[in-house]
């Protein structure tokens, strides 16, 4: 199926990717295009619309559309649930909802900036929350405890 949303992503619009590929369909193809274009491009091109005003997949009162996502398709795991926290800190600017969140920000505008290019970003980004699910399912517990 093909996901279509706005160009220049950051948080929402690189996390919703990854979790849609890893979770909700692998073969999916996503289509980064102008805001005023994504309602009449997906249309043309018989694709859900995501992370934008007025459609189904979209943020939720107080909620990203990671967590929409999630919820629609009923997505349980704990690492997945936490991973919705620190993304929907750094998607709201609520940096109190997880400590992680403001890091997160901070790489996602950085990639921003250092890739123009929506999908070249977007491969990038998904690299970047493979390590962050990987850290979420098995070493969050471990510190960082070497001493000179």
């Amino acid at each position: 199926m093909k996901w279509i949303t706005r160009e220049h992503p950051k948080i929402d619009r690189i996390a919703c990717p990854w979790l849609i590929k890893n979770f909700v369909d692998p073969e999916a193809e996503f289509i980064y295009v102008p805001k005023e274009k994504v309602i009449e491009k997906a249309a043309a091109l018989n694709a859900v619309p995501y992370d934008i005003t007025g459609v189904e997949y979209t943020h939720e009162d107080d909620r990203c559309t990671f967590d929409y996502i999630i919820k629609k398709h009923y997505l349980t795991e704990p690492a997945l649930l936490q991973l919705a926290k620190i993304i929907r800190g750094a998607d709201t600017c609520r940096f109190d909802l997880a400590p992680q969140a403001a890091g997160l920000w901070a790489i996602s505008a950085g990639l921003s900036y250092n890739f123009p290019d929506d999908h070249e970003m977007l491969a990038f980004g998904m690299k970047v929350y493979d390590a962050l699910y990987s850290w979420a399912k098995f070493v969050q517990e471990e510190k960082h405890t070497w001493k000179n």
